[in-house]
Formats: C-alpha cells, structure tokens, sequence
C-alpha cells in the first residue's frame, strides 16, 4: 500500500497533466545545476513549466486519467515540460537547447493524448510558430486588397498625370 506522500505525489503530477496541453519527456542525464536552471528559465519563457518527477509515479498519474502510457519514453531519468497554448513554442525552446547543449535528449511525449516520438517532436519543432502562421495569413490576405485598391486608384491617378500635363503644356 503506498504511503500518503506518494499519493500526494501521484495527486500533484495528475493536476499538472490535466493542465498541461502537451507534455514533453527530456533526459537530462548530464546537465549541470546551473544549465537546469538556465533550461527552465527558457522553458519558462514560452509559458512552459519543466519538472522532475519519477517516471512510475508519473505512469501511476496517466493510467488514474486514463491517457496512454508513455513506455519506452520513459526509460532512465525523465524531466517533463508540461505546456500551454502552442506547442511549438516549447519543442523549439527544448530542440534549440538540445543543439547547444548535447547532454539534453528529447525522448518524447504527449500531445492532444497521444503519444509522440522524439523525431515527431522535432518535427513539430520545425514547424512556424503560431505568431508566424498567423502573420503569414494576414499577408496573403492583405495582398489581393493592395492590389484591389491600385486597381482602383489606378483611373484617378491617371486623370490627375493627365491634367497635370495639360497643365503643363499650357503653361510652356
């Protein structure tokens, strides 16, 4: 029977799953205290939250809400980035990371409760932010308007060049 702090532990890595949209599994085997700190810092920064828990614990936590396990992600010491909002965010924080820093391994995770591979990660990892899709999208917009708009303006300038150079000619 587990004692009661194991049970507040299961109980806590629950809460942090269920708010959490996507979670990311890293080995941090290797990194020292201070590149921990500086990681979380950068996690931080994109809304995300990097925690160390035990991986049986945290097995214990997604069978309780009924998502899939996580396997053979969860081979050797395990940190989580639990995240909101745009999950790409975070992947690029975690694979920009990991490229200066080798000791760091993207194993994985969960998104929209399923399972992903570290390859998909980066692959997420690779894709626009949202702040980019987003600017992109107004720009195809805004294209056919500008050009709406010339073609529109296009008779009025042409009437002003006209009478200008009548003007001019009148004039010399």
């Amino acid at each position: 029977m587990p004692n009661q702090a194991k049970r507040q532990q299961v109980e806590r890595i629950k809460d942090e799953i269920s708010a959490a949209e996507v979670i990311w599994v890293v080995d941090y085997r290797g990194l020292t205290v201070k590149a921990t700190e500086e990681l979380r810092g950068i996690i931080r920064a994109e809304g995300a939250l990097l925690k160390v828990y035990k991986n049986s614990f945290t097995e214990l936590a997604l069978a309780d809400l009924g998502y899939p396990s996580l396997g053979a992600v969860l081979e050797g010491p395990s940190a989580f980035v639990f995240a909101n909002g745009d999950p790409v965010a975070s992947a690029k924080a975690l694979r920009t990371y990991a490229k200066s820093n080798p000791n760091l391994e993207i194993k994985g995770g969960l998104l929209n409760k399923s399972v992903v591979s570290a390859d998909q990660v980066l692959a997420i990892a690779s894709l626009p932010s949202r702040e980019e899709l987003i600017a992109k999208l107004l720009g195809t917009i805004k294209n056919p308007l500008s050009g709406i708009v010339q073609v529109l303006n296009g008779p009025t300038s042409q009437f002003v060049r006209t009478v200008n150079a009548i003007a001019e000619k009148a004039a010399a």
